[in-house]
């Protein structure tokens, strides 16, 4: 089961917990959304506690919809500590869905928890 969290939670469930913050936004009108929702299920059964998976009606969290730029829906948002680390929507298939969520699965679940040091390529980049 997928914690639906509001407005008035969104702080405490998403932006303030400790672990990183899959967060669906969806509609009860979606026809897509009802189609990945079991993607999503699987998804969450396989993160464990690792990846925490959150529901947000876009059309009763009319702020967040706005703070979040949602254009279309559903529109996921890996958000970690408080930051957007990842934004999946406009989705082509459920196979570019499936693919999407294995690389964040992998990049969280299967690495270790440590703090990746930029490297002199990295501050290069970003210096531009």
């Amino acid at each position: 089961m997928v914690l639906s969290v509001s407005e008035r939670t969104f702080t405490q469930e998403v932006l303030e917990s400790p672990i990183p913050v899959l967060v669906n936004f969806e509609a009860p009108w979606c026809g897509l959304c009802r189609i990945i929702h079991p993607l999503l299920l699987q998804f969450q059964a396989q993160c464990g506690d690792e990846i925490k998976l959150v529901g947000v009606n876009a059309d009763q969290n009319f702020k967040l919809s706005t703070t979040y730029r949602l254009k279309s829906l559903p529109t996921l948002l890996l958000i970690e500590k408080g930051l957007v680390r990842q934004r999946l929507e406009c989705f082509r298939s459920r196979d570019d869905l499936r693919l999407a969520l294995e690389e964040i699965k992998l990049s969280y679940i299967s690495s270790p928890k440590t703090y990746n040091i930029p490297t002199t390529a990295d501050l290069e980049c970003q210096s531009a």
